[in-house]
């Protein structure tokens, strides 16, 4: 079956003041759509066309660098709209939050963490904080690599993930991405984020 555009869970202007209803507009509905378009388009009669995402981003060493262009533009851009929410932000509790704190320190150096990732990744990318059994790692990959990939430097599953191309964040905050990381912050969706490290335990 094709891969789909899924629906957002929010309005465009849901995430307002932190990041605009016109980004969110074309981000969701004309970048990602390519994302998913170009990834059918590249899968159609190969033996891959009836795969997971997943699987498709286990193997995609063995696959056209169209599929890993876009079937990571998928995966990511899917798992980044959900990893946030209206009113988000504060503080992640119970096992998560225990183990950031345990893992990098305090909550407060996590994010100093997660934000340089997410500032020092050259050109495009992704900030990502990563379980690697039982253990959160962050790292950083570029255009629309993920950790899930064969190729990845740093393996593992996403629990939180930041889209720091130039099109999430520049109508807003032009070549501030710093601000843009800071944002982020207000709408992360922890109950998410928290549900992801306890399934990949």
């Amino acid at each position: 079956m094709p891969f789909t555009l899924p629906a957002l869970s929010y309005a465009h202007n849901a995430l307002e003041p932190y990041i605009d209803s016109l980004t969110m507009e074309i981000h969701h509905g004309k970048h990602h759509a390519a994302y998913v378009n170009n990834l059918n388009n590249a899968l159609k009669e190969t033996d891959w066309d009836s795969k997971t995402i997943e699987e498709i981003l286990a193997n995609v060493s063995k696959i056209s660098p169209a599929v890993r262009n876009n079937g990571g533009g998928h995966f990511n851009h899917s798992l980044f709209w959900n990893l946030m929410k209206q009113n988000g932000g504060g503080l992640p509790s119970g096992e998560l939050g225990d183990t950031i704190v345990r893992d990098f320190g305090s909550f407060d150096k996590f994010k100093e963490q997660f934000a340089n990732a997410g500032v020092t990744r050259f050109g495009s990318g992704w900030a990502w904080l990563v379980a690697q059994h039982g253990t959160l790692v962050i790292c950083s990959t570029p255009n629309q690599d993920n950790p899930l990939m064969d190729i990845a430097e740093v393996k593992g599953v996403p629990v939180l993930a930041l889209d720091v191309w130039e099109h999430a964040y520049y109508l807003r905050y032009h070549n501030r991405r710093a601000d843009y990381i800071a944002a982020f912050w207000n709408v992360v969706n922890w109950t998410e984020a928290a549900y992801r490290f306890s399934t990949a335990q």
